[in-house]
């Protein structure tokens, strides 16, 4: 069993509209929602093994923040490719995790996000910013994740409902 953690990045700014949309912080309600779902994390026992993320500001500051507090204490890949609002990228990043990894938590962008939801379990779900979905996947090997939407909706959290 294998275990997916996606969370979209919190809430960000707006307030400079000449910021180029990579290098978007997050506001105030950001700032404040992605500890909490780190803190989530920690409570549910839901520790990553791995952290993936899109190296855009927005996701790496929501990234930093649920990891601080959900006590992961290694490095998050910020990669390229996930800087996408389409869901292959995310995909292709999970079918390449090594077999030693049981559960990862990966920080990117929507429609994105409910895409690979959906992909994964065959549910549309709406995702807000913030929002963490926990996912369970019948494999040991994540190249076997080529059989999709075997996997489970164990929860979707929204920040507005913890």
């Amino acid at each position: 069993m294998k275990t997916v953690l996606l969370l979209r990045h919190a809430k960000s700014s707006w307030k400079d509209e000449n910021i180029p949309d990579r290098e978007r912080p997050l506001n105030k309600r950001g700032q404040e929602d992605a500890p909490k779902m780190g803190a989530l994390l920690r409570k549910h026992d839901l520790r990553p093994d791995l952290v993936l993320s899109s190296p855009a500001q927005r996701a790496r500051s929501t990234a930093e923040l649920v990891i601080d507090e959900c006590g992961y204490e290694g490095q998050v890949e910020f990669r390229d490719a996930l800087y996408s609002f389409d869901a292959e990228p995310y995909l292709k990043a999970l079918f390449g995790l090594p077999d030693s990894c049981q559960c990862v938590l990966l920080v990117g962008h929507n429609p994105a996000m409910e895409e690979l939801v959906e992909a994964l379990t065959g549910e549309y779900l709406p995702m807000p910013t913030a929002a963490l979905a926990h996912i369970e996947l019948p494999i040991d090997h994540w190249s076997k994740l080529a059989q999709r939407r075997s996997g489970r909706l164990v929860n979707l959290w929204r920040p507005k409902e913890i």
